[in-house]
């Protein structure tokens, strides 16, 4: 007989609950416990009715009142004049707004300076929410003309509206952009148009399009200035045949052929749109495998597999090493990493630039204020995300860090509440990575290389979305969920997900790490079925008793 093996050190509680012989034990235990809670709190309105009694009789009494204000606009840290504000800061991106509209919450004075014309920075006026709209309009698209026939859908006189589908990708736009100024409004967040340069420890002056300037004095400041495009050496963008992530989002046709220099996120991203679209696309990257930087490298075979079966090319190990523009067309020198003397050109008529990104961290003051830079163009901080001025913080992709948009965010609101005198927490491993292609690919954790090179033991639990029903039904089974566990406590240590959905499931993961959950807690979750998230769950179960059900 198999016995069960025991579920995590780290939650023995676990067992307790459900262990049928010990629940009136338990229960008496609760019992107790809340009883001697009521007491407690029965003494301290005793002890405090009685401090208040002497208190009256004191002179501190009459100061009481005093105190307290003092220690609230300390520990808060709320300007005194009402000529200052209490927090400035600078940029509306993902971070920026989110951090000035928790800092009104919690009551700060808040200014937000941004200088485009819209809020909502790189992210969702140039980045994730346009490319978002036209990932998802191009699959439809796909569907229609590769897979409706097999799904007994005929279509006649199906064809692109190039032009209509940017059209709904501006409306996403406008939409969500439009929405954070009506959130600034009902938050009392003050808008700031104009270029936001520290011009002292205590004050930032906001450069206008007309040329005037508006200073604003504060007690603090959030630099929340984001990213912007790493140029290419010798590359020069037009943003019509040779175009960046920016440009490639609003090409007015389909090129007949694409390259794409970089296949990490965003190249991957922004070649799929375009491959779906009728483009023949390459992608010329550096490293040896897809995905960038901490994607698990059997998640990275089986997306290169599944993207090369969709169209797309690849050449890895390959370098770019110039670019020649002839009329409408362009040559691409490129030559192998491990054999330069490999070399070779390809022709298109777009190329995408997509080599990363930098922080935007230039003309903002800082030097002046006395804060350095570091070789990559980031701020320093520390665990509060103060930089060397103590008032002035710093906080998404100008910092440390993956470029993440969800990153970005949190970093806002913990940062804020520490300003306002909360511990600032943040756990790095707990943020997921997600790439929206079709299939999806998203992890959160550890890699299986990260610990191998830790020398920690672990064990993995799979589980394919071809025996998962949801997916069998929705003829989608590309992909997989690999769970990988601490061999000795049974602790989630990282999830990878390939496979449709997987930006939404890894969530799941997410909270299950954040929560320091075993592989057994979420195993025993109950999942809704049909789902592709029971798939979750069988990685699980396969990761802590060594199979799953549904797959041998």
């Amino acid at each position: 007989m198999i016995r069960r093996p025991p579920r995590s050190t780290l939650f023995p509680y676990t067992t307790l609950f459900r262990s049928r012989e010990l629940t009136v034990s338990f229960g008496f235990v609760c019992y107790k416990l809340i009883y001697f809670y009521l007491q407690s709190l029965k003494m301290q309105a005793s002890i405090r009715t009685r401090l208040a009694t002497v208190l009256k009789k004191s002179s501190l009494g009459r100061r009481q009142k005093e105190i307290q204000v003092t220690c609230i606009t300390y520990s808060k840290s709320y300007s005194s004049s009402t000529n200052d504000v209490d927090l400035v800061v600078i940029g509306s991106g993902p971070g920026g707004y989110v951090a000035a509209i928790k800092a009104s919450q919690l009551g700060l004075n808040t200014v937000c300076v941004e200088k485009n014309a819209t809020l909502g920075g790189t992210c969702l006026n140039v980045g994730c929410i346009p490319s978002k709209a036209l990932l998802h309009n191009s699959h439809l698209y796909h569907l229609a003309h590769s897979e409706f026939k097999s799904r007994g859908i005929d279509v006649d006189g199906l064809r692109l509206n190039l032009p209509q589908m940017m059209e709904q990708k501006k409306t996403a736009v406008s939409s969500l952009t439009g929405g954070i100024a009506m959130l600034f409004k009902s938050n009392k967040v003050t808008h700031v148009s104009g270029h936001g340069t520290i011009t002292g420890k205590n004050e930032v002056t906001a450069l206008k399009r007309d040329g005037s300037k508006e200073v604003i004095k504060t007690k603090n400041i959030l630099i929340a200035t984001g990213s912007e495009v790493t140029p290419f050496p010798g590359i020069e963008v037009d943003e019509k045949h040779i175009v960046s992530s920016t440009g490639v989002l609003s090409l007015e046709s389909v090129p007949k052929k694409m390259v794409v220099i970089g296949a990490g996120v965003i190249g991957l991203e922004l070649g799929s749109v375009w491959s779906r679209l009728g483009a023949e696309v390459t992608a010329v990257e550096f490293l040896g495998h897809i995905g960038g930087v901490g994607i698990d490298m059997e998640i990275s075979k089986n997306f290169q597999r599944i993207l090369t079966k969709q169209g797309l090319k690849f050449k890895l190990t390959t370098k770019v090493t110039g670019a020649t523009k002839f009329g409408d067309q362009i040559k691409v020198s490129v030559e192998s990493v491990k054999d330069p003397s490999k070399q070779e050109e390809l022709d298109c008529d777009v190329l995408l630039v997509c080599v990363g990104r930098r922080p935007y961290t230039e003309n903002l003051g800082l030097e002046e204020v006395g804060i350095e830079r570091d070789q990559k163009g980031r701020i320093p901080i520390n665990s509060r995300f103060a930089t060397a001025v103590p008032n002035i913080y710093a906080i998404g992709d100008c910092i440390h860090g993956p470029m993440l948009a969800h990153k970005a965010e949190d970093e806002g609101i913990v940062c804020v509440e520490g300003i306002t005198g909360a511990p600032v927490h943040i756990d790095y491993n707990c943020v997921p990575s997600v790439i929206y292609t079709h299939p999806e690919v998203a992890w959160v954790g550890k890699t299986e290389e990260d610990l191998k090179s830790s020398g920690v033991e672990f064990k993995v639990g799979k589980f394919p979305f071809v025996a998962n029903s949801r997916a069998k039904t929705n003829a989608d089974t590309d992909g997989l969920v690999k769970i990988l566990g601490d061999k000795q406590t049974d602790r989630i240590l990282g999830a990878h997900i390939i496979g449709g959905g997987a930006g939404e499931m890894i969530n799941e993961a997410a909270l299950a790490l954040e929560y320091g959950a075993s592989c057994e807690d979420v195993a025993r979750v109950c999942h809704a079925h049909p789902t592709c998230s029971e798939a979750f769950r069988e990685a699980n179960l396969a990761a802590y008793f060594g199979k799953a059900i549904n797959f041998s």
